[in-house]
């Protein structure tokens, strides 16, 4: 979703929350409002040049943000390209040069009516099979990380085999910003990164911007904006291609190494390293050590942390040291049970309703307080759902 930000600047990021959370103007309660915006065939777009399989994501104004419509033609469509014995490579990119995809169209999610329950069942169920189909694909999958890439813009380009980042790439999983948590299989590429920095990421909402998408772990090329549609050209034309041909061209064309721009939190490194540890006791002592250290730095992340809500940091928290021992079919299922539970609870709606719809920034946090979760309330987010409601995967 959006970068971690503190009260004073909230106000600054609404735009690149639009896709993931609603535009409306006005609390969305009535059954129309449970519908998908104007979602329609054309919103994503599929063409072959020679034997590569072209997914290019249309709706820039939109930010490229997924409808459920989106993302069942897309299953479908990646499902029908893995075994057509025709197609030999995916690109995936977004229309515009604003987003790749800023992540899930959300705002029929927000009625709390029944088709309002009926779409936050469809919308997550399909668009975790759409991530997860990305991640199994028998052909090279390439995404075009271009602009804004948040939520689940990161579930459909960071579980394939290469991303390439731009000088525009904007990547974040900020949900905790609005009372959610970092889905889309953030469960499983965020605590594999080193030096804690996915957790980090996760619960203070930070951007990663350009090259530092690389540095970290989740981009494996890099190349300028000018030159995509050189790139996208020359892997289009590859001759029975695979992945190591692939791979190949991308390397041919990676500008990482000759631009010798450094990692911008590598002074901050070792610090990240040691307090936004899962071996931490839980995140009220990561939001100590952040004050005891008193470093300008130190001092930033525990005011960005005191703005999130606190069931998100203390479920996120959870949900990554779960996660890091689970594969990436796991950690989706997981991801499931936990939003399905989530959205029965407070802190979703009331998040969205004060950074988008009434826009007075100031969510009232239910429980306000860390010291008032307990455990045993972060465990009912990872209960099973009964046997008939329960992702299901290939």
């Amino acid at each position: 979703m959006f970068r971690a930000l503190t009260h004073s600047c909230l106000h600054q990021s609404h735009r690149t929350l639009v896709c993931n959370l609603t535009t409306s103007t006005s609390p969305v309660s009535d059954k129309k409002a449970a519908t998908e915006s104007n979602a329609t065939d054309d919103d994503v777009k599929f063409f072959h040049v020679n034997r590569t399989g072209i997914i290019q994501l249309n709706r820039p104004k939109q930010l490229n943000c997924m409808t459920i419509t989106m993302g069942r033609l897309m299953s479908s469509k990646l499902q029908e390209w893995n075994s057509d014995g025709y197609t030999q490579l995916i690109i995936i990119k977004g229309a515009g040069s604003k987003a790749f995809s800023a992540g899930g169209d959300m705002k029929g999610l927000l009625a709390k009516t029944i088709d309002g329950e009926r779409l936050r069942r469809d919308f997550f169920y399909d668009g975790y099979q759409t991530y997860y189909l990305t991640s199994v694909c028998k052909v090279p999958y390439v995404a075009l990380i271009n602009g804004i890439t948040m939520g689940g813009g990161c579930g459909m380009s960071l579980h394939g085999s290469f991303q390439v980042a731009t000088e525009m790439t904007t990547l974040a999983m900020p949900e905790t910003s609005i009372g959610f948590f970092p889905d889309a299989g953030g469960s499983h590429f965020l605590p594999r990164l080193s030096n804690n920095v996915g957790v980090f990421l996760a619960l203070t909402g930070h951007r990663l911007r350009g090259l530092d998408v690389v540095h970290v772990g989740l981009a494996t090329h890099f190349v300028q904006s000018s030159r995509l549609a050189h790139v996208e050209q020359k892997l289009s034309t590859i001759s029975n291609a695979d992945h190591e041909s692939v791979e190949r061209v991308l390397d041919e064309n990676n500008e990482a190494a000759q631009l010798h721009t450094p990692f911008t939190l590598e002074p901050h490194l070792s610090l990240i390293n040691r307090i936004f540890s899962l071996d931490a006791k839980n995140v009220e002592s990561i939001m100590q050590e952040l004050k005891s250290n008193g470093s300008e730095f130190a001092l930033k992340q525990h005011a960005i942390l005191q703005t999130k809500s606190p069931t998100s940091l203390k479920l996120t928290f959870e949900q990554l040291k779960r996660g890091k021992h689970l594969d990436l079919k796991d950690c989706l299922k997981m991801e499931y049970n936990i939003a399905q539970h989530l959205m029965k609870r407070n802190d979703f709606f009331e998040g969205s309703r004060a950074v988008l719809v009434d826009k007075d920034n100031k969510p009232r946090w239910q429980p306000t307080a860390l010291s008032d979760i307990s455990d045993d309330d972060i465990a009912r987010f990872f209960e099973k759902l009964p046997a008939d409601e329960e992702l299901k995967l290939p």
